[in-house]
């Protein structure tokens, strides 16, 4: 089996957060999703879970970080600084919010945060590796 990430977050409206992602760009794999939790796949090897918070504290006693905290910002790949752009519109038409931090363009690095509806800060970015400044620190 090949390595996957499967990122578990707790969700106060399921229904909400899986037409969240689906507008993202993510697929719903059904196999993996019922009335408590649903599985939404990036690509191959990243899936995101979405869970009921009833499911959440069946896998931790830990409390649901409160509103306006902020845990991890999970980054993911886009394939073009228009797909970065787009992915941010889709989150701000669908209940999420874009752009919680400043825009980067670094020329050869391009990013932008956006918020799911529970507050799940995502980066979507976009890479030039052959246009990556020699010293490794966009710099």
């Amino acid at each position: 089996m090949s390595k996957m990430i499967f990122v578990n977050m707790p969700v106060a409206s399921l229904k909400a957060s899986i037409a969240f992602y689906q507008a993202l760009g993510f697929k719903q794999n059904l196999q993996f999703s019922d009335d408590t939790s649903a599985c939404m796949v990036w690509s191959e090897a990243i899936h995101v879970m979405v869970m009921t918070h009833d499911k959440w504290r069946t896998f931790t006693s830990r409390p649901i970080a409160p509103a306006g905290s902020s845990e991890v910002m999970l980054a993911l790949s886009c394939d073009s600084r228009e797909a970065v752009d787009a992915m941010n519109r889709a989150a701000a038409k669908h209940g999420g919010t874009a752009d919680v931090n400043p825009v980067q363009d670094l020329g050869f690095m391009y990013n932008r945060n956006l918020m799911d509806p529970d507050g799940h800060v995502w980066e979507a970015m976009w890479m030039d590796l052959s246009a990556m400044p020699s010293d490794g620190q966009g710099h």
